[in-house]
């Protein structure tokens, strides 16, 4: 890989301060983008208020409607439609929940207007070759909880909402009035916490569109590990425990699941969840996901002395001992996945990049230096998944044997 513009160095300056105050966006790759992408012209989609939505109590964590962005189909596309979740961390408590409700996380009221649709929203064919002319929509992400919680918070006058599962009732509700309830192909899809959802929400939209339309679901970057950290604590196990209890998400989990597990909370973590979900599914991740790197495997707590932080900083960094632990992560990854290799409903991209969410960014979904496996891009292998085109599983050797990534830590 060539090194890293100052542009993509600051993509790393933004990782090392979301890792500071505890609160993580997805960072779009910017500084290759253009280069692959040439004089692209940037495809800008109005956002859409639900109407009527606090009448059923779906509403951000700040009391104010949900929104989404819809670029309609066109042609041999028309009926089909894809649905991007968005991502953007989760709040556990009164505190992080009021925080986020004070962001464009947990308010409609600060949300750009405008979103740039790209990678697997692109409408340019020869940038997104099987989705480009469906009906495309981006769900805005402002619950905390991955679309599925159902509480609220009081605090005198003042009152945080949690109403993820409410807030999807009421898209769903109103996109089938504008089409999609005579859908023939959907596919829902979401990027980190946002793909996390969509292990919560792909049965239950299956349901309502059985025998109507064929739907399958992917997750970028939300096959988040039930792992241990370096100093054999359970720090994501614990902060999911807190989102599952503090939003009310555990009457929203897959039934199925919850009844083959001993706590309900683990249903938030979809090496559990998958194995009771009906719906065919594709798993784009990196074997070595910054996010779950950063904040679950080596967070600050299991590094008080900051042994770590050169290694987070540049990989050239790591010594051997660190990158040995770092294949911990990806063997954690592998054996969660196990299970569903040879399956044919199941797809897989797992590279070996340090990375986090592939499918939104043109430069990684598909262009001519984007990641491949087997000379196979992002975009070719799920539209092969999708459309039964072919054998739709491929894991990477470990790291550092992949040429083509794009990594947000520099390798030098």
């Amino acid at each position: 890989m060539p090194p890293l513009t100052a542009m993509a160095r600051r993509r790393v300056r933004t990782w090392a301060a979301a890792v500071a105050t505890g609160v993580f966006v997805v960072v779009v790759a910017a500084a290759s983008a253009a280069a692959a992408a040439g004089v692209e012209e940037k495809l800008m989609v109005d956002m859409t208020l639900v109407p009527g939505a606090a009448s059923t109590g779906a509403v951000c964590l700040d009391g104010s409607p949900p929104a989404y962005h819809l670029h309609q189909g066109s042609g041999a596309g028309a009926r089909g439609w894809l649905l991007q979740f968005e991502g953007g961390g989760w709040c556990n408590d009164a505190r992080s929940c009021a925080q986020r409700a004070r962001m464009s996380l947990g308010s409609s009221s600060l949300m750009n207007k405008l979103e740039v649709f790209s990678g697997l929203l692109s409408n340019d064919p020869a940038m997104n070759p099987d989705f480009y002319n469906w009906n495309r929509v981006k769900i805005r992400y402002c619950d905390g909880g991955s679309f599925a919680g159902d509480s609220e918070f009081r605090n005198g006058s003042s009152v945080i909402y949690m109403r993820g599962q409410r807030i999807w009732d009421a898209i769903i509700t109103d996109l089938f009035l504008k089409g999609l309830a005579k859908a023939e192909k959907v596919l829902l899809s979401g990027c980190s916490a946002g793909g996390l959802a969509t292990f919560f929400h792909c049965d239950d939209l299956e349901e309502r569109l059985r025998g109507v339309a064929t739907v399958k679901c992917m997750s970028d970057a939300g096959f988040f590990l039930d792992v241990d950290d370096i100093s054999g604590h359970s720090t994501v196990r614990s902060f999911f425990n807190g989102v599952v209890d503090f939003q009310g998400v555990q009457k929203n989990l897959n039934k199925n699941c919850s009844d083959s597990t001993v706590k309900s909370y683990q249903c938030f973590f979809p090496q559990y969840a998958l194995r009771s979900m009906r719906a065919p599914y594709f798993i784009l991740n990196s074997a070595y996901d910054v996010y779950q790197f950063f904040q679950n495997f080596v967070p600050p707590s299991s590094d008080p002395r900051g042994q770590w932080s050169r290694c987070k900083a540049a990989l050239s960094a790591c010594s051997s001992s660190q990158i040995a632990t770092l294949q911990g992560l990806r063997s954690a990854m592998l054996m969660a996945l196990k299970p569903f290799e040879g399956e044919s409903k199941v797809g897989m991209f797992i590279n070996s990049c340090f990375s986090h969410c592939q499918s939104e960014s043109q430069d990684t979904w598909f262009a001519p230096n984007s990641p491949r496996l087997h000379d196979k891009a992002i975009a070719k292998l799920v539209g092969d998944w999708y459309f039964e085109r072919g054998a739709a599983q491929e894991v990477d050797c470990p790291y550092p044997c992949d040429s083509t990534c794009h990594n947000i830590i520099p390798s030098n």
